[in-house]
């Protein structure tokens, strides 16, 4: 054993000086790095300028797309309120009253005695009648009256007699003597 143990104690120098000399550090001269910064500053500039160009383009846009839309809600409540009063002046030329004036200005008077014909074989039902115009019905309505209440009798007081006053104002409200206020005073 002392054998091997002299060999490994022999190499041992050997390998340790060649693990050594491989490990060896040398400085090396320091290289500045030669990459270009112009393309970088370039290119970051130019995402830089492109999107605030798009930001820029896109709140245009927006903002055109706005006033299409509020012209447009303009002209849909302008149509809205012709549409209404289209729809006023329909039912005004709708209304009966006036088609049945219109009607006897163009000579045509209403039937009283209408008569019906049963197309399946050609029967009349009812009685007709010439229509004569002496027979005509009232088209305007009669103007309404106003009631009695509301055209009251001028009271005309005296200031000189109180109690003159106190019993024509009672007497124009209508309260008679023999009434509870009356009998409580």
């Amino acid at each position: 054993m002392s054998i091997l143990m002299t060999r490994a104690r022999n190499r041992a120098p050997r390998i340790a000086g060649a693990a050594v000399e491989r490990a060896r550090l040398t400085v090396v001269p320091r290289r500045a790095p030669k990459v270009a910064r112009v393309p970088f500053v370039s290119l970051v500039s130019l995402l830089l300028i492109a999107g605030v160009a798009g930001l820029l383009l896109f709140n245009t846009s927006m903002q055109q797309a706005s006033f299409t839309a509020t012209a447009l809600e303009d002209r849909a409540s302008l149509l809205d309120a012709k549409e209404q009063s289209l729809k006023m002046e329909l039912d005004v030329l709708r209304d009966p009253q006036k088609v049945a004036a219109r009607a006897k200005q163009l000579g045509l008077v209403p039937t009283t005695s209408p008569a019906f014909l049963r197309l399946a074989d050609g029967k009349v039902l009812g009685s007709p009648a010439v229509a004569v115009a002496t027979r005509s019905m009232q088209l305007s309505p009669l103007p309404t009256r106003k009631p009695r209440s509301l055209t009251p009798r001028a009271v005309v007081l005296d200031s000189t007699d109180r109690m003159r006053d106190t019993a024509s104002a009672s007497q124009a409200l209508g309260l008679a003597e023999g009434t509870k206020k009356n009998r409580d005073r």
